[in-house]
């Protein structure tokens, strides 16, 4: 398909306009600059360099999560299998390697193959039957997770990553976790690939409107296949990563990846309707919600009401992404407009 015939695409009968997708873009953003004021207010040792260096990494790791959400959300769809992938990426890590450096490559390899065909079997059962989304990455995430509970038994319980992995998990450059900087490479390289390239431009039209792909002659199901395979990729890649950060991962290494990654996807503004998303915004809300998550700590607040506050995130997120700004904006617009139309019928 030529450039021509992309750009002439129905996209903008879908998606919001550059100054409304800014807007819903810059909004996260605007909401951390306030969470950092109140905590400069009512908790300043929230933002002391040791608290932010430490609490970093998970928000990068919840950034590359919570991309791998969104494409699957801006493809229309939903992925409930992520802490089932980041446990089977971990778990695999160490039983192939065997805490040995010279396994090192081979696990990751197998951890990332292993992966990749979990996203690939959730992506054809959804994009080629036509599965619930829902029903389908739940089902296969159950399934996956027992399998991975019976191939750690195999393991003995003190297994820990091999050693220069360990050290590189913990090491800094320019004293910010290696982490935090692999985060922000895939932010920058997939934000590249999605707003200037033609494989971005494609994707981006399949999930804004799958039919109006399909008219212009773009392979929407390979797309959206596509789309779980990567998310795939991203939270094997978030296993090993905090497996290397955490030296000796459990079975419950995936478990706090099950509601936040949609909180910071809808949050940075990727909208449930498909086609609309910001890495970047992704990566705002990452932040936004590790330092609400420190500042509930810090407070004491229990385990169960932050699982409140990331509820009430994503519905926030979700109300928010099906605001029809122009909309409302007009019916404010009239509502102001109607008294100055009276005063003038009086006069």
């Amino acid at each position: 398909m030529t450039d021509a015939a992309e750009r002439s695409l129905p996209m903008m009968r879908v998606v919001p306009s550059g100054r409304r997708l800014q807007m819903r873009f810059a909004a996260i953003w605007i909401a951390f600059a306030v969470l950092i004021v109140l905590s400069a207010l009512f908790i300043p040792r929230s933002l002391l360099p040791s608290s932010i260096l430490s609490i970093i990494p998970f928000a990068a790791f919840l950034t590359i999560t919570a991309m791998g959400e969104a494409l699957v959300l801006m493809a229309r769809g939903i992925d409930l299998s992520i802490p089932a992938t980041i446990t089977l990426s971990s778990t695999l890590l160490l039983g192939v390697s065997g805490g040995n450096d010279d396994a090192l490559l081979p696990a990751i390899i197998v951890a990332l193959i292993f992966s990749l065909a979990v996203g690939l079997v959730i992506g054809v059962l959804i994009a080629v039957f036509r599965l619930n989304s829902l029903v389908v990455t739940l089902a296969i995430g159950t399934i996956v997770i027992g399998a991975t509970i019976w191939y750690r038994e195999g393991i003995v319980a003190e297994a820990r990553v091999p050693p220069s992995l360990a050290d590189w998990g913990g090491s800094r450059f320019l004293e910010v976790n290696v982490a935090v900087w692999i985060a922000l490479a895939v932010v920058v390289l997939s934000t590249i690939i999605l707003r200037l390239t033609a494989v971005g431009r494609r994707f981006i039209a399949v999930g804004a409107s799958p039919r109006a792909a399909w008219i212009a002659g773009i392979g929407v199901v390979r797309y959206q296949v596509a789309a779980y395979v990567l998310a795939a990729l991203l939270y094997g890649i978030a296993g090993i990563l905090l497996s290397a950060f955490i030296r000796n991962p459990t079975l419950d290494v995936g478990q706090p990846y099950l509601l936040a990654p949609i909180a910071a996807a809808v949050l940075g503004g990727t909208a449930v309707s498909g086609g609309v998303g910001s890495m970047i915004a992704i990566a705002g809300a990452a932040l936004f919600l590790t330092q609400l998550d420190q500042i509930l700590k810090m407070l004491g607040v229990s385990t169960a009401i932050q699982f409140i506050v990331y509820g009430g995130a994503i519905a926030v997120g979700m109300a928010l992404g099906g605001v029809q700004v122009t909309r409302y904006r007009t019916l404010i617009a009239r509502w102001f407009a109607r008294p100055a139309a009276q005063g003038r019928g009086n006069a």
